[in-house]
């Protein structure tokens, strides 16, 4: 059993402080609102001064109360309820002799929101940050009651991106050839610093009032569906932000973790595996806070954990969410973790969840994958992670000669070599850069070829693509001395006032306009070719710094060739023949339509790529 000490004396005035008015009332109830029909049973969560020991009744008929519990605050009470109908109930607590009243909204579940159909391997994935994104809306820049305002000039402030913004240019995401948006967070952040990244979140039902509303994040959800683009939310359960409402009051004393001094975790990632890991390191890592904002929370709290489990449904049923993708998922309790997605899974079967299991090993990322066969039986439910071993070896690969054994486009095959270890390589998410690394653009010295070389990978591997924000524009760090708010540039043509506007393509470089053009053929192509999704992958050996891959089906094979050398080299069809004899020998060059015959020699220039098509004769 874990051992919970009481915190640090600088958190302590915010943990046992209540933040309660004199007058009795009810703050808050969580979850916002409801459906009928759901598998998850409901429990509300009522917060306000003393209601502890109230009592609790339901005027109309159609919503039964079935349970009430306490939490070690006097301030809370849970409240199980059965529901019969759809309706609008009021909820009466009796405090002594007085009466609070509470309208709650329980409403119609849409028929097919169970089966609805979630992100895949036939999808692009878009990850912007909404506050360097675009501001549609200068007048929420600047909120009441909320700690930062906007400036540009600062690297770590906020800088007035919106949800407006994101829904101005719905069309520049579909028209490049993705298919799903996933934006880093938008729910309230009210750290007084860095709040614009959103992973400190202050209030898990709403959004930040400086990116817009609930209302607004719906209808952008809705407008993207009307263009056939899909939208996934990012969420956090590991932490908090320290300027979340609760922390003022917590439910319970174990609702988060708590040392006796600021404890910060030890990020062992092998110790969730580790057959030979001390408890101590394993609770460092589990219990640890990831920051000094960010109070780690404890989801071995069965009330927490629900909370958790309620939240996320709610919000896939409220916006009508295509998916989750849950940040740093290794570090929350493990076992609770697999009963969240379980509960999720349940509500949502055909419901993808991609996890951030930010590790090197691809041993360690794939024990993460729903179905792995780990040797500890875990599993975790979760359909998808995040292909950090894929992305580490294109990004270091791309900048070698490949003169040494495992160097160059030997990277990238023994990254591939290691797919044995994966329940569900389809359902990797792949990618060269993130909002938490150096852009690609700045990791291969703005080298065209290379940025072309790296987003043929993405776009061909096997697994689900996901580019960043202004990678498809060249887009470069700030100052990549500056850190994180340095290299989370602002889109350029998002802001008023912007000389350059990449949306329109204004103001481009011919090299912005290259990569753009590139890309979006490339991503546009790929939405085509079923063999893409969900092919088969046979690759061979690197040679002389050269890399091919097939990616083929009962219909068609794709050939991709990449000549990361710099010197002009042919392709060895003799190589290929175990591959190549079921197929028409002549194939198609994807983009120029030229034919290539297998039977003859072609020959590729340095740093050059071939992508050609392979079918089978009729």
């Amino acid at each position: 059993m874990k051992k919970y000490y009481s915190i640090a004396l600088l958190f302590c005035a915010m943990l046992l402080t209540p933040s309660l008015s004199n007058a009795q009332k009810i703050e808050r109830v969580e979850p916002l609102s409801w459906w009928t029909d759901m598998k998850m049973p409901l429990r509300l969560m009522f917060h306000g001064k003393e209601l502890q020991s109230a009592e609790v009744s339901i005027k109309e008929p159609g919503l039964t109360i079935t349970k009430v519990s306490k939490a070690e605050s006097p301030n809370y009470l849970f409240v199980d309820v059965e529901v019969e109908k759809a309706g609008i109930y009021t909820f009466t607590l009796k405090v002594g002799k007085k009466k609070l009243t509470y309208k709650y909204t329980i409403a119609e579940r849409c028929p097919n929101s169970p089966q609805r159909q979630s992100f895949t391997a036939a999808d692009v994935m878009y990850l912007l940050m909404p506050d360097r994104f675009a501001n549609g809306d200068a007048t929420n820049d600047e909120v009441a009651g909320m700690a930062e305002g906007a400036d540009r000039n600062a690297f770590y402030g906020r800088h007035g991106g919106d949800i407006q913004g994101i829904i101005n240019h719905l069309d520049y995401i579909k028209d490049l050839g993705a298919t799903t948006i996933w934006s880093t967070p938008l729910l309230a952040d009210n750290e007084s610093f860095a709040s614009y990244h959103g992973y400190a979140c202050a209030d898990y039902y709403h959004i930040d009032p400086r990116y817009g509303s609930n209302e607004l994040y719906k209808e952008m959800v809705n407008q993207a569906h009307q263009k056939g683009l899909k939208v996934i939310m990012d969420i956090v359960t590991n932490h908090c932000g320290m300027a979340h409402w609760w922390m003022k009051d917590l439910p319970f004393q174990d609702w988060v973790h708590q040392f006796s001094e600021f404890t910060r975790s030890n990020n062992v990632f092998s110790a969730n595996m580790d057959p030979n890991a001390s408890k101590h390191d394993k609770m460092l890592h589990e219990s640890g806070w990831f920051d000094l904002s960010m109070p780690d929370m404890n989801l071995d709290n069965p009330e927490l954990l629900r909370y958790f489990q309620q939240w996320a449904i709610w919000w896939i049923e409220y916006a009508g969410l295509d998916g989750l993708r849950v940040d740093t998922y290794p570090y929350n309790e493990k076992e609770p973790m697999s009963k969240w997605c379980a509960a999720v899974r349940a509500e949502y079967p055909n419901i993808n969840i991609v996890g951030e299991c930010w590790t090197r090993p691809s041993s360690q990322v794939a024990y993460w994958q729903d179905g792995a066969n780990n040797a500890d039986k875990f599993n975790s439910n979760l359909p998808s992670v995040m292909d950090f071993p894929l992305q580490e070896a294109i990004c270091q690969g791309l900048n070698e000669d490949g003169r040494g054994w495992n160097e160059g486009m030997a990277r990238i095959y023994t990254a591939l070599s290691n797919d044995y270890l994966y329940a569900d390589v389809n359902n990797l998410l792949i990618f060269s850069g993130n909002h938490d690394m150096e852009r690609i653009a700045d990791i291969l010295h703005k080298d065209v070829q290379k940025v072309k070389m790296a987003i043929t990978m993405i776009a061909t591997m096997r697994g689900i693509p996901q580019i960043f924000y202004g990678e498809e524009q060249m887009l470069v760090s700030k100052d990549m001395r500056q850190g994180h708010g340095g290299l989370r540039t602002d889109f350029p043509g998002g802001w008023q006032g912007d000389t350059t506007n990449l949306f329109l393509g204004t103001g481009s470089t011919p090299e912005q306009t290259e990569i753009f053009n590139y890309y979006k053929s490339l991503l546009n192509w790929r939405k085509a070719e079923p063999v893409l999704h969900n092919g088969k992958t046979l690759h061979f050996l690197m040679r002389d710094n050269t890399y091919a891959y097939f990616r083929y089906n009962t219909e068609k094979a794709i050939l991709v060739y990449i000549n990361a050398s710099d010197i002009e080299k042919e392709i060895p069809w003799t190589d290929y023949a175990e591959i190549l004899t079921q197929y028409h020998p002549v194939g198609k060059e994807v983009f120029d339509n030229n034919q290539i015959d297998s039977q003859t020699t072609h020959k590729v220039p340095a740093k050059g790529i071939r992508i050609i098509e392979f079918v089978i004769p009729k």
